[in-house]
Formats: structure tokens, sequence, C-alpha cells
């Protein structure tokens, strides 16, 4: 089964891959791109690749679900704390000042690559416990992976899924039930999950925080930084960006500039 993608397959593949979503297979994790794809003919009982190739190049909703298939969805409630920290010490006394000039109560944030939709949830506890009246957040979770935007729909996560929630925010946002615990209206209801391949233009625009952390590690250069170009024109002129802790825009051209804090690191639109 060494073979199950020759090297002309997989180029194949990686390229079909980049250009439809920015999204870079390499030798290092060809494996994972082979293991996916396996479960893709097996699913549609097909049984060479050179044929699934072919059926994704005229169905396009196959090539959805593939691209859905081999995108990772690794992620928790409150992972990088340091972030939140961040968020509720420094960004939100910020935007909540900014907010007050310009008389406007809705803070506009984007979850971009929300996975499973635990990050969107984090956010919208935090946003509803800190913001003072009459000040109210509306969130923006997308996702390329139309699988794990059903689970954040539902709002319903196991027990195993649930680690880091402070006991606090469990007892206030969730409700327990069928051996796992449901998101309660007045956090589901701040939250849109999107289909969203960051490959596009979102459309959005005046955005006061995005999130899109351990994404770009999935791009190569070119891709992250028409990313990151698309992100500067989505949100408003004094406006935040984290990415991911291990992530950095360094030697990237871009406007953004690198904004230190006491609890840490992220990037400032300030046009």
């Amino acid at each position: 089964m060494a073979d199950f993608l020759s090297d002309a397959d997989f180029d194949q593949y990686r390229k079909l891959i980049y250009d439809e979503s920015g999204i870079t297979f390499s030798s290092t994790n060809r494996a994972i791109l082979e293991s996916r794809l396996r479960e893709r003919l097996r699913e549609k009982q097909i049984t060479h690749v050179s044929e699934y190739y072919a059926l994704l190049l005229k169905d396009k909703e196959e090539l959805k679900l593939m691209l859905d298939s081999v995108t990772t969805n690794l992620t928790r409630f409150f992972r990088n704390q340091p972030h939140f920290d961040a968020l509720v010490n420094y960004i939100i006394p910020e935007v909540l000042k900014i907010k007050k000039e310009k008389g406007d109560t809705k803070i506009r944030v984007w979850s971009a690559g929300c996975s499973t939709g635990e990050e969107p949830y984090t956010l919208a506890m935090l946003f509803k416990d800190k913001l003072p009246a009459p000040y109210s957040a509306e969130i923006l979770a997308s996702d390329i992976s139309l699988k794990s935007l059903m689970v954040g729909k539902s709002g319903f996560y196991p027990e195993s899924r649930i680690v880091g929630i402070p006991d606090a925010y469990l007892n206030r946002f969730f409700e327990h039930k069928n051996n796992g615990y449901q998101a309660k209206d007045e956090i589901m209801k701040m939250i849109r999950f999107d289909y969203h391949n960051l490959k596009n233009d979102s459309g959005q625009r005046g955005l006061d925080i995005l999130f899109c952390r351990n994404v770009l590690i999935y791009f190569d250069e070119a891709a992250q930084k028409a990313v990151i170009d698309r992100f500067w024109d989505a949100m408003a002129a004094k406006s935040f960006l984290f990415i991911g802790h291990s992530e950095s825009l360094f030697g990237m051209k871009t406007k953004f500039e690198f904004l230190k804090t006491d609890w840490a690191c992220l990037y400032q639109k300030n046009a």
C-alpha cells in the first residue's frame, strides 16, 4: 500500500488542493493526505485515485468534502490561555474606548478557521461575561470543514471535550445533558457559523477583532500573504489580529504592526 499515490498522483492532488484552498502538502505530511484520500475512496467505493481525481474536477460538492477531510481539526476550549488573558485585560478595554468615541455598541469579531466551534464559544463566554451594558459582540465563525461547522452549530460537546472551561462558565453557559454539555441560547445566538474558504474574500468589513490561530501554518508564504492582506481589508481602521503562538508575520510585507502586551503578542491594524 506504500504506493497508494504515485509521485505524479501526489503532485496532482496537492496542486488541486493548493489551487482550491491555499493549503500546502509536502513530503512531510504526505501520509496524512494519503490516509484521508483512502477514506474518501472507500466512502465513494472508488478503486483508483485517478478515477477519484476525475470526479473531483466535475463534482464541486465532492471537492468540498475532500477538502473537509484533508484539513486538520485540532482545537479545544480556552486553547492558549494567554491570548484570552490579553483579550480580557488589554484588547476589550482598548476596543471599548474606540467604540465609545464612535458611539457604536457592537463589537464585530471573526473566528477564522474555527473548526468545531470551541474558539468562538470561548470568545462568546468571555464577551458575555466581560462586556458592560450596552455593549455586545457578534461573532462570525468560519471554516472550510462542513462537518466541523455542523458540530459548532449544534453547540453540543461530549464530556471529554469540555476540558478547559472554568466551572463558573460551564455552569452559567452550558446545560448538562446526554453525557455531554449543550451551549445555552445566550451564547449560541452571538455566533453565526458559516462555510468559508480563506482563499476567497470573506466580504467582511469593519471587524474589530480577528482570531485566525494555527491555520496559517498550512499555507505557503504566498498564500499566507494573500490571506493576511484579505484580513487587513476585512478589519476596521483600529483593530486587532490574533494568530497562533507558533505563527508569525515576521519578514512578511504587511501593514499590520506587532503588538506586545503583558499577556501575549498579537498584531494591530492602525490605519
